[in-house]
């Protein structure tokens, strides 16, 4: 995701996207240069990142279409003095590119207080908060990211539990179109990734939402479940200063190809 910025309530915040780089490796943004990195784990089909939680899927150049998933929106645990984020996104991209077309919600913390809302974002514009959509917690969302043709995107994210929704239109040069996720991610100021908001677990998934067809891709043109593509890659948020520290672990994907979850570990950074 590509949006934290310090001031509270305020948009347009800095997505650390984790481009495939060697451990330790850094990454330049316009913002500044910000550490992280994604390296294959110790299992077939994992990585890990400073930033990201959950699953990708991977194609050739121009390949990926669409996305689609849902999730219950989860409470955050604050902490008096303490601040914390924590987004939930589906997405186009970031994996291994430099755009990233995607909308989600955010469990965060200023302090003792939490709060909950819905946003979307075409990387490296600046993030738009959904005014128009009020979050709460326990809420099933769904949202989607579909490549309409040319250079244009188009992002709908729903509240199905208050039958609101909204969708944006726009272009994004030299969109990759490699990847798509459903993740959850620790967001990022100018100045490295933010502290994780204590969300415990949220689901994303049929098994969790019963919204149908939900968690799925098109690559290729062919559409299937996450848990039906060869190169879904599981990935585990780790801490910038080590690698061993998690901050935030999958589950493994169901056994319907639908569903998992994401777990908190540790705020990080």
């Amino acid at each position: 995701m590509a949006r934290k910025n310090l001031a509270w309530g305020v948009v347009g915040l800095l997505v650390v996207l984790p481009w495939l780089l060697a451990a330790g490796a850094t990454a330049s943004t316009a913002a500044g240069t910000v550490p992280f990195f994604l390296t294959h784990g110790a299992r077939s089909g994992s990585v890990s990142s400073t930033n990201w939680a959950g699953y990708a899927v991977t194609g050739a150049k121009g390949s990926v279409s669409n996305v689609n998933g849902s999730w219950v929106q989860p409470t955050a645990t604050c902490t008096s003095g303490k601040s914390g984020y924590a987004a939930f996104w589906v997405g186009i991209d970031g994996y291994s590119s430099r755009t990233v077309e995607q909308t989600g919600t955010d469990s965060d913390c200023k302090g003792s207080t939490p709060s909950y809302y819905a946003w979307y974002e075409f990387y490296p514009n600046p993030s738009h908060t959904i005014s128009g959509l009020k979050i709460s917690p326990g809420d099933t969302i769904s949202a989607q990211v579909h490549f309409l043709g040319g250079a244009k995107f188009k992002v709908t994210l729903t509240d199905v539990t208050t039958g609101k929704s909204s969708s944006t239109t726009a272009s994004v040069r030299n969109a990759a179109r490699t990847s798509a996720e459903w993740i959850a991610e620790a967001p990022s100021s100018v100045s490295g990734v933010l502290p994780l908001s204590d969300f415990g677990t949220v689901s994303f998934g049929y098994d969790s939402t019963s919204v149908a067809g939900t968690n799925a891709a098109t690559v290729g043109g062919t559409t299937a479940y996450l848990g039906g593509f060869s190169t879904a890659v599981a990935i585990t948020m780790v801490s910038v200063s080590s690698a061993t520290t998690v901050k935030a672990l999958p589950s493994a994907i169901s056994s319907d190809q639908t569903s998992f979850s994401v777990t908190w570990k540790s705020a990080g950074p």
